[in-house]
């Protein structure tokens, strides 16, 4: 059973029994935290047994753990980000405390999303940053601004949260793993479209950059459904024509998605607009938080900015803000790479008990396109 904090009138366990809907004494009670950043949902399941006693009892780092629940619990998954319980925008977070997995963080996090599992996750981060000082998970938080570390399955990622000794605020900023520039100019040949030119960059977790125009498209104007086949053109025909490599992990070494942009890489007060496509043709309503810190880094090795220079993202779903600055320079084996500051608003919506009919032929939900 998955189980959040209880505020001090939230009655017994009892009293929450009795008020729970028919279903199977052996199936899942899962109770999550319902949060959006940015306008990109959030679904943090608090706590998942089976993934406890999996980083307890094996001593599973937490990229082991990925590949476990993915074998053993994806059911979960499916339950919570697919319809009826989700829909195809879902995204979620497995909270994860203590032993190997978290490595001495004050939480460790796997990310759910339609199609699988991620290695890093911006907004979720913000969002799990004031989940960790509301929900008691950081024992002693500090005014006006506590740190917050986070183990995901790309590295450790600290998240600074603001804090007026009673409940946590916005904005929330996330200092990323070194982010860093994979390659730039890359001709692919995408079908359909022609040949375009790529930059893949690396903020967590690995992106393909181009403007919406290559395309024949603007990322402002033209149909969502329009940016989502062209991205998810260009996703396949990156993978299939330029091999990854990660320097810690093969793990890490996959192509989540495809961001198109405006085209305004050149350092500029005035917001970028871009759409990141990402899993399944999963859109992200926020302006994506790894996206950015890729984005970020990208610009860094081009020399289009510098240092503590903040720049801002707009989503060209919602019109989400958030803003992004490279505040070091670092090294991630060979690679020269940056530390990247994200800064967005995470909001709580609610909480939410899901159960489950085990005689149901669609308990585990159903993916819709």
């Amino acid at each position: 059973m998955a189980a959040a904090a209880e505020s001090g009138d939230a009655g017994t366990d009892a009293d929450a029994g009795r008020w729970l809907p028919p279903h199977s004494p052996s199936g899942l009670v899962l109770q999550t935290v319902e949060m959006h950043t940015g306008g990109e949902p959030l679904r943090i399941i608090p706590r998942l047994e089976a993934a406890e006693e999996a980083a307890a009892v094996g001593g599973l780092s937490l990229l082991s753990l990925r590949r476990e629940v993915a074998a053993t619990q994806d059911h979960v998954r499916q339950a919570l980000m697919h319809e009826p319980r989700g829909h195809g925008g879902m995204y979620g977070a497995v909270v994860v405390r203590g032993g190997a997995a978290a490595d001495g963080a004050h939480l460790a996090a796997l990310f759910l999303h339609g199609a699988g599992y991620s290695a890093m996750c911006g907004h979720a981060v913000m969002a799990l940053g004031r989940f960790a000082l509301d929900y008691g998970l950081v024992a002693a938080p500090s005014c006006p601004e506590t740190a917050v570390h986070l183990r995901c399955p790309c590295g450790p990622v600290t998240a600074f949260v603001p804090w007026d000794g009673r409940r946590s605020g916005n904005p929330v900023r996330f200092h990323s793993v070194p982010a860093f520039a994979v390659t730039t100019d890359l001709a692919i040949n995408v079908p359909g479209y022609g040949k375009v030119v790529v930059d893949i960059g690396y903020g967590g977790t690995f992106y393909a950059f181009l403007s919406a125009e290559q395309l024949g498209l603007d990322v402002c104007s033209s149909e969502t459904r329009d940016l989502v086949n062209a991205a998810s053109a260009v996703t396949e025909a990156v993978k299939k024509q330029f091999k990854l490599h990660h320097p810690e992990s093969k793990d890490l070494a996959f192509l989540y998605g495809t961001i198109l942009t405006d085209g305004k890489d050149a350092f500029s007060e005035e917001p970028t607009t871009n759409i990141c496509v990402f899993g399944d043709e999963q859109v992200d309503r926020s302006p994506t938080g790894s996206g950015v810190t890729a984005r970020i880094a990208l610009q860094y090795h081009k020399g289009l900015i510098q240092l503590n220079q903040t720049r801002t993202f707009r989503s060209s779903t919602t019109g989400s803000l958030f803003t992004g600055k490279a505040v070091k320079e670092a090294k991630l084996s060979d690679y020269n790479a940056v530390v990247v500051e994200v800064s967005g608003e995470a909001f709580y919506i609610g909480t939410a008990t899901f159960t489950v009919e085990e005689e149901d032929p669609l308990k585990y939900g159903f993916f819709f396109k």
